[in-house]
């Protein structure tokens, strides 16, 4: 047996309201839209994770999700100016990656990163 996908769900009252971020943001393809439901998707080809934390690192929150993206500096600049919630500062962290966390249109803590 293999996993071969891994797909958080997150609720929401209106999934139409997750474009703002998830598309126009991030950059994510909407591959499904049956009104209740919507799925975003990249065309990179990635490995299904899980992780489970006890903190965030360097003392914060546990994100909700963590997004690895090509350039943190330009994601960062464009989530600051659409006038998203920055919650923890762009950063270079000791264990070797850049990012920052920002929330989500439902809440959620979204950990964007890059590593360096």
């Amino acid at each position: 047996m293999t996993v071969l996908r891994i797909i958080p769900n997150l609720a929401a009252a209106d999934p139409a309201t997750a474009r703002l971020f998830y598309h126009d943001l991030l950059g994510l393809n909407i591959v499904m839209d049956h009104g209740w439901i919507l799925t975003f998707a990249s065309e990179a080809a990635t490995v299904p994770q899980i992780s489970v934390a006890s903190e965030g690192g360097s003392g914060t929150i546990v994100p909700d999700l963590s997004i690895e993206v090509d350039d943190v500096d330009t994601l960062y600049q464009r989530a600051a100016s659409m006038g998203f919630s920055i919650l923890y500062d762009l950063t270079d962290e000791p264990w070797g990656v850049r990012r920052f966390y920002v929330r989500d249109p439902f809440g959620k803590v979204v950990n964007i990163l890059s590593h360096r």
